[in-house]
């Protein structure tokens, strides 16, 4: 297949795929006799995208849901609910963010709403909030204001997930394709469950849109390390093994981010810095455990305090990996993410979501909040995801956040810590254009280098993976 007049940087030229590689970069109008021809008229090509770090399950679910994302208060959400006309049982509501709301959750606010079982996720994924039916239906023992945190919210969560595997597949495929009109090759999935099985069955099933790279949780550490899983192996041409992921704290938003200084209005709280779920006499050994079986650690860490650590424990252990979210950095710590070969998966859309409750929250510490310019200055490796459904699946928005540090018509939050188009590209992509890589390809209808400022908006006109599309709009 050749590709004919594709830009590529400044040049128009003939992209030959071959054996779903790049086998040729040539002049554009080359000898194309006996080629098979697809036509770009002058369209840039770029890497296919990556999002590195999405929990697709969730994400595919959440179409289904009623979205509260856009209330400002406890009540408004009820009201929502209330209003919705929704009669399912149980009754799931996405999206919810409570730090800068004037009021408080509370059963007896969604308890208004009728008999049957609420809950209603927050936008991070980190609490869950319950009327009194819901209480009951997911066995919460402790939860006076009807709102679970970090553990007991996973728990919950994964409660409320729990759908036939045949209905939840139908979705992701959708999802899926969904992604990859977007430009979207590959996903690093850490839905959190059984990971490896799901990503057979699907494959099995003839899932074919997107490549994958799974994570692994401590629960299924076990029989990953039976299986002789290993990081960076393939299961096959589309799907490979990823890290061991860890939750070593927990949100902004839900306040649970571990830091050195205390949160403002909870000085004298039982965890005025927020949430250590897994303490270092904890960490360390599991990320022994698994490094010495070749699995590599993922390590969530938001809070200052928390990435300390994580950073601590890849220290001692000598060992690569990556930290997702690195959402608030020590000065100190910026540089060690070079040094120990320690990538910071990092969400940039998150940046225009969570940029007044770090203010709230973090006061005099947001120059350090998504600190990605001097991130990449220090010489770290930047991988860039959506956390999906906390944002979308849809790398162009990461990719705006990051180059314009806005959102809309709002002033940029933190311009010095913007980066170039090219550099969010890279930090979106796995491959290049170059003769022997493999054809991942993203063809952009809209040239994003003509009008950065209409990067969200970037029209994509087909996706390819291995030098077959996955998405053809031209």
């Amino acid at each position: 297949m050749l590709l004919t007049d594709a830009r590529v940087g400044e040049a128009l030229v003939d992209l030959a795929i071959e054996g779903g590689a790049i086998a040729a970069i040539l002049p554009a109008g080359s000898d194309r006799s006996g080629q098979e021809l697809v036509a770009l008229d002058g369209r840039r090509v770029i890497p296919g995208l990556w999002d590195n770090h999405v929990h697709i399950g969730q994400w595919a679910l959440t179409a289904s849901r009623l979205d509260v994302s856009g209330c400002t208060s406890a009540a408004q959400v009820a009201a929502v609910i209330r209003d919705s006309g929704r009669t399912e049982s149980p009754l799931v509501a996405v999206g919810f963010r409570d730090a800068l709301w004037p009021d408080r959750p509370s059963t007896a606010l969604l308890d208004g709403i009728g008999p049957g079982p609420v809950a209603v996720v927050s936008g991070d994924l980190h609490a869950v909030w319950l009327n009194t039916a819901a209480v009951a239906l997911y066995g919460v023992r402790d939860a006076p204001d009807g709102v679970v945190r970090e553990d007991e919210a996973f728990r919950v969560i994964a409660l409320i997930d729990t759908v036939a595997d045949t209905r939840l597949d139908g979705w992701v495929e959708h999802t899926a394709r969904a992604a990859a009109a977007r430009g979207v090759v590959g996903i690093v999935d850490y839905e959190m469950s059984d990971n490896h099985a799901a990503w057979l069955r699907r494959r099995a099933s003839g899932f074919g849109a997107l490549r994958v790279e799974f994570g692994i949780y401590a629960e299924h550490l076990d029989d990953a390390i039976a299986r002789g899983l290993r990081t960076g192996a393939a299961v096959d041409e589309l799907v490979t093994v990823g890290g061991l992921k860890v939750l070593t704290d927990g949100s902004l938003n839900t306040r649970t981010a571990y830091t050195f200084d205390d949160y403002p209005g909870l000085e004298h709280t039982e965890r005025p810095h927020g949430l250590l779920t897994v303490p270092p006499s904890e960490l360390l050994p599991l990320l022994r455990r698994a490094t010495a079986a070749g699995i590599l650690p993922a390590v969530h860490a938001i809070g200052d305090q928390a990435n300390s650590l994580a950073l601590d424990a890849f220290e001692e252990l000598g060992c690569g990996g990556r930290i997702e979210h690195a959402q608030l950095l020590t000065e100190g710590d910026i540089a060690r993410f070079a040094r120990l070969g320690v990538a910071a998966s990092v969400q940039p859309d998150h940046a225009m979501d969570d940029r007044d409750v770090a203010e709230r929250y973090w006061p005099g510490r947001t120059a350090r909040a998504f600190p990605l310019r001097a991130l990449l200055d220090a010489g770290a490796r930047l991988l860039f995801g959506s956390d999906a459904p906390v944002s979308p699946l849809d790398p162009w928005l990461a990719i705006a956040a990051a180059v314009t540090r806005t959102r809309g018509a709002r002033e940029p939050w933190h311009p010095e810590q913007a980066i170039t188009l090219d550099e969010a590209i890279h930090a979106s992509t796995r491959s290049s254009l170059a003769v022997g890589q493999v054809a991942d390809l993203a063809i952009l209808d809209d040239d994003p280098f003509a009008s950065p400022t209409e990067l969200r908006a970037t029209a994509v006109g087909a996706t390819l993976v291995a030098g077959r599309f996955t998405h053809r709009a031209l």
